[in-house]
C-alpha cells in the first residue's frame, strides 16, 4: 500500500520536473528518455520505484542553493523512508570530488536525487517549485498538476 503511494507521488513529480524551465534532464525507469524503460515496464509491473534524479540549471552553485531552500524535503544521504528525502552530491557527499572525478564516478553538477515518500503531491511540488525558483529564477506553472 505504501509503494503505491510512493509510485503515485513519483510519476506526478517526474511529469513537474520534465516541464519545468530550469531542469536539464530527469531519469527515472519509467520515463520515456531512460535507456531501461523497457526492462522497467517488464520486470516493474507495479512502478519502478520512488527514486528519481534530475539535473538543475547552473550546475553546482544551482544546487546547493536548492538543498538549502527546501523546507518540507529532508535533507539527508539516505534513500527509501517515508518521508521525502532530497541530497545534492555534488556538494554534499561527493564535494571532496574534483569535476573529472565527479564526472567518472556518475555524478554529474548539477544532479539532485530525490527519494519521494508517501506525503501530499502537492506540498512536495510547492516545495520544490519554491527551492528551484530560489536556486535559478525559472518557475513552473504549477496549474498543470492540480
Amino acid at each position: 500500500m505504501r509503494m503505491k503511494e510512493h509510485i503515485a507521488n513519483t510519476r506526478t513529480i517526474v511529469e513537474y520536473l520534465d516541464r519545468h524551465p530550469a531542469v536539464e534532464w530527469v531519469l527515472y525507469p519509467e520515463h520515456e528518455q531512460h535507456p531501461s524503460k523497457d526492462l522497467a515496464e517488464k520486470y516493474l509491473p507495479k512502478g519502478a520505484g520512488a527514486v528519481v534524479v534530475f539535473g538543475i540549471k547552473g550546475g553546482r552553485k544551482a544546487g546547493a542553493k536548492l538543498i538549502n531552500n527546501v523546507k518540507f524535503w529532508s535533507h539527508v544521504a539516505n534513500a527509501g523512508d517515508a518521508k521525502s528525502i532530497i541530497i545534492h552530491p555534488a556538494s554534499t557527499t561527493h564535494q571532496q570530488l574534483s569535476a573529472e572525478d565527479l564526472k567518472a564516478s556518475g555524478v554529474t553538477e548539477d544532479l539532485i536525487r530525490l527519494s519521494v515518500g508517501i506525503e501530499n503531491v502537492d506540498d512536495l511540488i510547492e516545495d520544490l517549485e519554491q527551492a528551484i525558483q530560489a536556486a535559478t529564477e525559472a518557475a513552473s506553472d504549477l496549474s498543470l498538476y492540480r
